[in-house]
């Protein structure tokens, strides 16, 4: 899956499958997640939030199942 870079404080960048309704996240440390069942719509508001990281923190970190994958 191809991520696109963001500026953050903790996520590296952000990737997202609409077929699958997969959205993948690098953070900074270089941990990559994929958090599953996440809507076009929820993965839209993230890229537009003004902070990244705490659109992530409140509406998908421990809303969506998840696997860390790296």
């Amino acid at each position: 899956m191809e991520r696109q870079s963001v500026s953050s404080s903790n996520i590296a960048s952000i990737g997202y499958d609409n077929a699958t309704e997969v959205l993948e996240v690098e953070f900074l440390n270089g941990s990559v997640y994929e958090y599953r069942n996440v809507t076009p719509v929820v993965y839209e508001e993230l890229m537009n939030a003004a902070s990244h990281g705490s659109y992530f923190n409140r509406e998908i970190r421990m809303s969506y199942p998840y696997e860390k994958i790296g």
